[in-house]
């Protein structure tokens, strides 16, 4: 086995735990959701994870590029130049997928779950590009999750009041209220994604170099060869 098929046979091991990850952590709220309410999208934690991040874009459009470079350890597919050509080419789906999963995340961090929204109802959820992209002025501060109550308050003379780091961690970390339980999980499972993108782009762009290099370089391992 050339350095180059090790490379990629390691590359679809990591990929393969990255996508198993995505798809749980984007079924968390899902599950939440179903467990909480009885029925899917009544009053769901967020719009986002409708969107399927972690399912579509961390997950099944990392399957392809997934199979191709695990099948390097037995030297089905990426032992030739063509293998790894077309190893390249599946790992540049891998990376829409994950560009698409760090873009949803990041939306949702900056946005937090609907109970943190004036409109906190299954209505404001658009689910279009267009609305993917549209908030990006927005300051990314991440106040509804280090607030006392992301709620937005009805009375005037009891302002908001921000905490210091340790009383939130004393207030805040805990399920005591749906409130701060939906930001919680909000908070957890979409940073948990956008490192999940972050690190499937990664591994697919270095895959894509590592199959360039394959084609120009590698081709069939010597030993493989002689076998023949």
């Amino acid at each position: 086995m050339t350095c180059f098929e090790g490379w990629t046979a390691c590359n679809g091991f990591s990929l393969l735990v990255l996508l198993l990850l995505g798809v749980i952590l984007n079924a968390i709220p899902l599950i939440v959701n179903f467990v909480d309410e009885g029925q899917f999208f009544e009053n769901p934690i967020s719009c986002f994870e409708w969107w399927f991040p972690g399912i579509i874009g961390a997950g099944v459009m990392a399957i392809p590029a997934t199979t191709m470079s695990l099948a390097a350890r037995k030297r089905a597919c990426c032992n030739n130049k063509t293998g790894m050509f077309l190893s390249s080419l599946l790992n540049t789906i891998t990376v829409i997928g994950a560009a698409y999963c760090l873009l949803v995340s990041i939306q949702a961090l900056a946005e937090g779950p609907l109970i943190c929204n004036s409109q906190s109802n299954t209505t404001s959820c658009e689910f279009s590009l267009k609305n993917l992209t549209s908030n990006y002025h927005e300051s990314f501060d991440l106040q509804w999750f280090f607030e006392d109550s992301c709620v937005p308050r009805t009375d005037s003379n009891n302002p908001s009041i921000n905490t210091t780091a340790s009383n939130w961690r004393v207030h805040n970390l805990n399920f005591n209220s749906i409130e701060n339980k939906y930001r919680i999980i909000h908070f957890s499972v979409f940073l948990g994604l956008l490192l999940v993108g972050i690190l499937e782009m990664l591994f697919g762009l270095t895959q894509i170099i590592i199959g360039f290099l394959g084609c120009l370089c590698g081709g069939v391992s010597k030993r493989r060869s002689q076998i023949v």
